[in-house]
């Protein structure tokens, strides 16, 4: 479950009192992990796959009442930001007021040698900060169309250094309670950045662009379960050549700000370090690209040296090939098994669950995957059989099998078993979170308190009992 999905009053989960509260749930129900979408600051879709920056944090999660607690904000500018409705992420109202809130709190603030020392200790959030500010000066251009280049806006920079400032600090409560509670959080690295960056602005070297910024290949994959003609994603590529050339800088830094955050990470699109989809720029689908070699063992090596304790896993999903499993058999990292893919043509599939590995990650679906209450509704007659009968389901109404279906990947022998909070709650297809390949109406689902208080708490709580996963 995301932040941003996080039960509160002001449009969007934040890192106050109710993701403490959520911990306490989690543990009081024999759960030990909560995994989490990348803490980036989200795209024009509200996507947090192709950000502005690998570093810095979402300013929407920066905890409001927290800024009040501070008297950072008035009671009556804290009402001002109450949500209108509970049941999505309000992004068009955050869009608008957020950061305008957000610069009030920060007019308020008197700790800026906190901020200062915070900030020489994290270069690439200042940069981020000073690359914000550059682009509202700007008009908010992409970087490349930029005609002024030294900060003028004093203020606005402020506030984004005020910002970072109080995201980390409020995370980093969030993140020790975790560990108090003895409950590890995992995060999300997205493979790619926007070529609209901050990383590709002040590295230019290290990503495959042209003099002026702009890419001439993209990022994407080939036509597959989730799109016909694949998924034009639009992110610069790497040069792999030039990042090894400095024994992958760049990505040891994000590494380790990463799994400073976080217990564990999961690195999306694995299967990229092995060979990536290259598609020319003016392309319009996904269709036309081609497989490129990817760094392979040099990368694993270079981001495991020093992390030996931290779970990383492979997102090993997609167009899968015998080179792309040797390198996450050979790189030790877990890899993703989904339960939703595992009934697709009847074969011995990987994704079945009397076939997973111990060293692996075992879901009912993923960020990008429907609801296994609503995959039961929306597969083919085949599928729906087929996964009935693995589950050993024999009741009349297959719309009560999704306890039946889940508690396949608990009884497992892979190491860690996830699910999506929607399928914690049994819900359908209408909660889903993304829909792969099409850039609208995305990321805004979130969750209740009650309805979290209202599951079938006792369910999960005996799988996690009986199958040894306290």
């Amino acid at each position: 479950m995301h932040i941003s999905s996080l039960y509160g009053d002001y449009s969007i989960g934040s890192f106050g009192k109710n993701a403490l509260r959520f911990i306490d749930f989690l543990k009081d129900n024999g759960f030990s992990v909560w995994q989490v979408l990348p803490f980036t600051v989200a795209d024009e879709h509200n996507s947090p796959y192709k950000s502005v920056s690998a570093f810095g944090g979402n300013p929407y999660f920066v905890d409001l009442e927290k800024l009040f607690e501070e008297g950072l904000l008035t009671e009556t500018e804290l009402k001002g930001a109450a949500q209108k409705s509970p049941w999505a992420c309000e992004f068009e109202r955050l869009s608008k007021e957020r950061l305008p809130l957000l610069k009030k709190a920060y007019s308020r603030f008197k700790d800026i040698d906190s901020v200062d020392k915070f900030m020489s200790e994290h270069p690439h959030i200042e940069e981020f900060c000073r690359f914000m500010t550059l682009r509202e000066q700007n008009g908010n251009k992409m970087w490349q169309e930029w005609t002024e280049n030294e900060i003028t806006d004093r203020d606005t920079l402020g506030m984004w250094r005020f910002i970072q400032y109080e995201f980390y600090t409020q995370w980093a409560q969030v993140k020790n309670y975790a560990a108090k509670k003895g409950v590890s959080i995992i995060g999300d690295i997205p493979i790619y950045v926007s070529d609209d960056s901050c990383d590709v602005r002040e590295n230019p070297a290290l990503f495959k662009v042209n003099s002026k910024g702009y890419p001439e290949k993209v990022a994407g994959v080939p036509p597959d379960y989730f799109a016909a003609d694949g998924q034009l994603w639009g992110n610069p590529l790497y040069d792999w050549d030039a990042m090894k050339a400095d024994d992958f800088k760049w990505w040891r830094e994000r590494m380790k700000h990463t799994l400073e955050m976080f217990d564990g990470v999961r690195i999306d699109h694995f299967r990229a370090i092995e060979s990536y989809w290259a598609v020319d720029s003016s392309e319009k689908t996904a269709k036309n690209g081609k497989w490129l070699k990817g760094p392979g063992m040099d990368f694993v090596n270079a981001i495991r040296e020093g992390n030996e304790d931290k779970i990383i896993i492979a997102e090993d999903l997609g167009d899968i090939t015998d080179d792309v499993r040797r390198l996450v058999n050979e790189s030790g990292f877990p890899g993703m098994r989904i339960l939703q893919f595992a009934f697709l043509d009847g074969s011995d599939s990987i994704h079945l669950p009397h076939n997973y590995i111990k060293n692996s990650v075992a879901y009912t679906g993923t960020h990008d995957n429907n609801t296994i209450f609503g995959y039961l509704w929306e597969c083919s007659d085949d599928e729906r059989r087929r996964m009935l009968e693995y589950c050993n389901f024999t009741g009349d109404d297959w719309g009560k099998a999704s306890p039946w279906l889940i508690r396949s990947i608990f009884a497992s022998v892979s190491d860690l078993a996830i699910i999506p909070i929607q399928d914690f709650l049994m819900y359908g297809s209408d909660t889903r979170i993304n829909k792969p390949g099409i850039a609208q109406g995305n990321w805004s689902y979130r969750v209740t308190e009650d309805q979290l208080m209202n599951a079938d708490r006792e369910f999960f709580k005996n799988l996690n009992r009986i199958y040894k996963r306290y």
